[in-house]
């Protein structure tokens, strides 16, 4: 078995040809480089099976070769695919599980004898070793298809495998290339890519919790395990934000980076580190704007939704939501064109990097120290902010709604270093006030959005809009003063 180590990058057809005739790229490239034409056939069960078990099973053929090739398990770290590989040559076009036996790759149980082949990939792979800053690395520009029955996906992207040296060059060789022509880190496999063809499906929603951690982990080590969680959920839901495929990917992109500026902002707290703070300041500039994004969702779906719903043959209202809607889809532009940028790509890469370098830990502190004193200054803002339920005033309240989400985003990221039963019975207290919360701050951005809209012609619905939003204040009073009192007595979970 071996581990690849690699770094895929999706770029147009266009670029991918100005790349392979790029200087820069020539004289980096020791030796002469090669084409080779390479077709795959995919193998599953009619169900599946191996795709459930986070497996791919192919057959390529090379030359005159057919390989056979199983992977399985691994991971993807900002945007670094590293997997398992159990790789050798076989005598012809078809499975050969006595050789896939001796180079130790297993299959899950009982499905040998179902697998079909289920779709192919078909591409001509222009192939050059590299030598950048003391590494080797194998670039791959591949062009071609994947076909699925009688559908098929373009393959247009460059692939940077390491052969010798730091992963940490994969990114810094990406960044190189980035300069030369735009290119977006690529999350996903032509294996998946195949399968989505095969099944007609969408990417998934990435909605994962975070990967837990262990109480013997370094301080770094951990951050930096969360950091890569929190880019790999926000990769993995980029590509439906830019599809367009649905507004769920773009809520989940909102929610994994305001974890991950929570994550970085207890690192930088713990080491300050330049690199990370530059990159925590693009971040929040992100989240400014997925905020604006937010605003106009719950805008639409909810506040403006709930109103018409009382009035549903309201002219004046069905116009102020056209407009509302005109709004929310520019900020979706807007969002989308960001996610789609070099900017964007080139923070991701330097994420990448930052992860990826051989940094010792040089801190004493011990991750159970560090837990304790994040999740307790956590803890001291949201008591600190509390105390808007005496002075009933809606900037603190919206402080003490950011306080109470960074520390529920706190629990959630060391719950697995927590007492679960302890933590599960905080949280649901800890969420309800949250969501109260949350609510008198949609009210707040309606009244701030209302406002927007208003001229003279819609200025008799918005009258109306306000006169409704008043009439839910009452009632959003009382849930709060119950759940802060919920919350206030219920002992920490963190001891």
């Amino acid at each position: 078995m071996s581990i690849e180590t690699e770094l895929k990058l999706h770029v147009s057809a266009e670029h991918l040809s100005k790349l392979r005739r790029h200087s820069f790229v020539r004289t980096l490239t020791s030796g002469r480089a090669r084409t080779q034409k390479l077709t795959s056939i995919y193998y599953d069960t009619s169900d599946l099976a191996l795709h459930r078990h986070a497996m791919a099973l192919r057959l390529r053929n090379v030359g005159k070769q057919w390989i056979q090739t199983l992977k399985g398990g691994g991971q993807v770290s900002a945007g670094l695919h590293q997997r398992n590989e159990w790789e050798a040559p076989v005598p012809s076009e078809r499975l050969d599980f006595d050789v896939l036996k001796e180079c130790g790759g297993k299959l899950p149980h009982g499905v040998r004898h179902h697998l079909r082949p289920v779709f192919i990939t078909d591409f001509s792979r222009n192939i050059r070793l590299v030598e950048y800053e003391g590494a080797q690395i194998e670039l791959c520009m591949d062009s071609g298809e994947i076909r699925a029955g009688h559908q098929s996906y373009p393959i247009s992207e460059v692939e940077l495998e390491l052969k010798s040296g730091e992963p940490r060059q994969l990114f810094k060789l990406a960044m190189a290339l980035l300069d030369i022509v735009p290119m977006r880190v690529e999350h996903t496999s032509k294996a998946e890519y195949g399968y989505r063809l095969f099944s007609a499906s969408q990417p998934a929603v990435g909605k994962d919790v975070l990967a837990p951690l262990h109480k013997d982990q370094s301080v770094s080590d951990a951050l930096r395990c969360l950091i890569a969680d929190c880019l790999s959920h926000v990769q993995s839901n980029v590509l439906g934000v830019l599809l367009k495929a649905d507004a769920e990917y773009l809520h989940q992109v909102r929610v994994y980076l305001r974890r991950l500026r929570v994550v970085l902002s207890i690192a930088l707290r713990y080491q300050p580190d330049t690199e990370l703070a530059s990159l925590r300041e693009q971040v929040s500039e992100l989240c400014v704007g997925l905020g604006r994004s937010r605003e106009w969702d719950v805008f639409v779906t909810q506040t403006l939704g709930s109103i018409c719903a009382r009035f549903p043959q309201h002219e004046g209202l069905q116009e102020i939501t056209r407009a509302s809607e005109r709004a929310r889809k520019q900020q979706h532009e807007t969002i989308a064109q960001q996610l789609g940028s070099p900017d964007f790509q080139r923070m991701l890469l330097r994420f990448g990097a930052w992860i990826h370098s051989q940094q010792p830990d040089t801190s004493p502190i011990a991750l159970k120290v560090l837990v304790s004193s994040s999740l307790k200054k956590r803890l001291k803002d949201v008591d600190k902010y509390g105390e808007a339920l005496l002075k009933d005033d809606m900037e603190q309240l919206h402080r003490l709604r950011i306080a109470c989400k960074k520390l529920r985003y706190c629990i959630e990221m060391f719950d697995s270093l927590i007492d679960r039963k302890k933590s599960k019975t905080y949280l649901g207290v800890l969420t309800d006030l949250q969501d109260v919360l949350g609510r008198f701050n949609d009210h707040a951005v309606a009244q701030r959005l209302t406002d927007s809209l208003d001229n003279k012609t819609r200025h008799e619905v918005i009258v109306l809009i306000r006169k409704e939003l008043a009439r839910d204040v009452d009632e959003l009073n009382a849930e709060f003063i119950k759940a802060w009192k919920r919350f206030a007595k219920l002992k920490f979970c963190w001891e």
